[in-house]
């Protein structure tokens, strides 16, 4: 019997036909029989981030951290604002990730999505990104990378994604996902991960194995 990881889905679009839900809905539904996506639908319900309250904080919030706490893997599928994450985004990571020493985030593994009907597919989104992945001590993937450019030109009438190109994409990032998840959850690697595309993070190993390189 195959290990069953849960992946919590995020968009960084609260827009009615956002582009970036559409891709995150359609990695749900491509998504292995090994792996359940659920995708979180009330960002836009999450006030902007207050310090005074993040001990106390609204309801909304408090589902959003126990989502992503109870999830093996994150998800998010992004698009660019002005070279970055859309404040949207960045308000809701910034409320999961306080108080300090209670952050949904610790140690979570995580892939990146990026749609636009631009050139550059939110390609600078997803660098900003895991910038942000490095103090939040997240393990994102480094491949393979999904960027969806010109994405109005890959979906039908009724919003569906056509492109195959981007659907097998989708599909070899979900199964490294996979992957990846259970390498950090079962903390077992060996020598000879640290050298594979999966494993880009030696501290990772060091911290997990108490080993030296």
């Amino acid at each position: 019997m195959k290990n069953i990881i849960t992946v919590l889905g995020i968009s960084g679009s609260i827009r009615k036909n956002s582009y970036n839900t559409l891709v995150l809905n359609t990695a749900q539904k491509l998504s292995p029989e090994n792996m359940e996506v659920m995708v979180f639908g009330r960002l836009g319900e999450i006030p902007i981030f207050n310090q005074d309250y993040e001990n106390n904080p609204p309801e909304v919030v408090v589902d959003f951290k126990n989502q992503i706490k109870s999830a093996d893997a994150i998800l998010i599928s992004t698009p660019e604002y002005n070279y970055s994450i859309p404040g949207v985004l960045k308000n809701a990571i910034d409320w999961a990730s306080r108080p300090y020493g209670d952050s949904a985030w610790e140690g979570k593994p995580a892939a990146i999505m990026s749609a636009s009907s631009g050139m550059m597919g939110g390609v600078r989104a997803q660098l900003n990104l895991r910038q942000i992945f490095i103090f939040l001590n997240m393990f994102p993937l480094n491949r393979p990378e999904v960027i969806v450019p010109e994405i109005s030109k890959k979906i039908d009438s009724n919003e569906n994604l056509t492109d195959e190109h981007t659907k097998e994409k989708i599909k070899e990032l979900l199964d490294a996902l996979y992957k990846w998840t259970l390498k950090l959850k079962q903390k077992v690697f060996s020598p000879e991960d640290l050298t594979t595309e999966e494993f880009p993070y030696h501290h990772a190993y060091n911290r997990r194995t108490k080993s030296k390189i």
